[in-house]
């Protein structure tokens, strides 16, 4: 770690020194911006509890009006150096926080970030960033379907540690990182080791995106550290002005134990189309596979093999550009008795889910 540590410090002290251009003086811009999204479930297996899957962390519960997401950015951008903070409220931080401690909590996003040369294609950020993982943000309004997958849901929303970005082109994209862990702010208590990460991400006309991002490390002290390796994969395909394609493989492998040649392996590939009908309206459809039989990720409380398929179908209506009413028909089945309802387990769970969502200077 003190060896990577001072490699990126020479990099950047060398990078720093032979910019001597005027940008440096130019008047960077701050800018605020929001994000609402309000939701309501009714999940027809009728639990007993509002919250209802321990395996999903957005709009997460049945039967009431609540915020999923709450959002206050603040943004300093200049073409040599950039900052974000941003603060958060709702059932998505409540359930997606809980390891963190106190006013960790609120934190969405606290980085900076500096270009380390001339042509601004090489920058090194550090601090509470979004993942580099998968296709899916907090921000519903971004993501093709209201509700997340079971994919996005089950892989890290954010990371905190450093990141070295490279955009040699508009086509390419290439990231290492060095961060605190799977989906931590602050490290697991008895972990000395860092985590890694990468990404790789192609573009071509905005009809077509390929990528692929990686995690190394453990979620675990010391004394039990078992190793994690996980790829993330999606392919973005804008079939026509009407049609979109994505297509996404999640693969993780885990040491049974510490020092063992022997993993547990969870996967899920998910396929979603989007269809426009009309400059207003659009709808989506959803199909999607998670298989965790060792609970690595996906622990049930009956301690049996998650093994969950899925189908939802979405509608959207936009009147205008930062606003979007939703609704969305989803329905998992299981291959054991997981989902609670009023007689006890079932295998099959059919939800309906709206919400309103409202950017606030996008």
């Amino acid at each position: 770690m003190k060896t990577i540590l001072l490699c990126l410090f020479v990099l950047t002290f060398s990078a720093l020194r032979s910019q001597t251009d005027t940008l440096w003086r130019t008047k960077p811009s701050l800018n605020f911006t929001g994000f609402a999204d309000v939701f309501y479930v009714y999940d027809f297996n009728k639990p007993a509890q509002n919250k209802r899957q321990e395996f999903f962390y957005n709009h997460n519960r049945h039967n009431e009006f609540n915020i999923n997401l709450g959002l206050l950015k603040l943004n300093l951008q200049h073409p040599k150096y950039r900052a974000n903070i941003a603060f958060q409220t709702g059932t998505y931080s409540d359930d997606n926080y809980a390891a963190e401690p106190g006013l960790l909590k609120i934190i969405f996003e606290a980085n900076t970030g500096l270009s380390l040369n001339r042509q601004n294609t090489l920058w090194l950020d550090a601090g509470v960033f979004p993942s580099h993982i998968g296709f899916e943000s907090a921000i519903s309004s971004d993501n093709l379907t209201l509700t997340r997958s079971i994919l996005a849901e089950n892989s890290p929303y954010y990371l905190s540690g450093i990141k070295m970005t490279y955009e040699p082109s508009q086509n390419w994209e290439f990231s290492a990182l060095v961060c605190n862990g799977w989906q931590r702010i602050q490290r697991i208590e008895g972990n000395t080791l860092p985590a890694f990460g990468s990404q790789i991400k192609f573009k071509s006309d905005e009809k077509f995106t390929l990528n692929w991002s990686t995690f190394l490390g453990t979620d675990d002290p010391d004394t039990i550290r078992r190793m994690r390796y996980f790829n993330n994969f999606f392919a973005e395909f804008q079939l026509s002005e009407k049609i979109r394609l994505l297509s996404g493989f999640d693969l993780g492998f885990q040491q049974k134990l510490r020092h063992s040649s022997d993993f547990d392996v969870w996967l899920s590939p998910v396929l979603i189309t989007q269809y426009s009908l009309s400059e207003k309206w659009a709808i989506a459809l959803r199909a999607e596979y998670y298989q965790d039989k060792s609970g690595v990720i996906v622990v049930l409380p009956s301690q049996k093999a998650f093994k969950v398929r899925g189908f939802s179908f979405n509608l959207d209506y936009s009147p205008i550009q930062n606003a979007v009413w939703r609704i969305e028909a989803r329905w998992l089945n299981s291959k054991e008795l997981i989902f609670e309802n009023k007689n006890g387990l079932t295998k099959h769970n059919f939800f309906l889910t709206t919400c309103l969502a409202v950017k606030l200077n996008p």
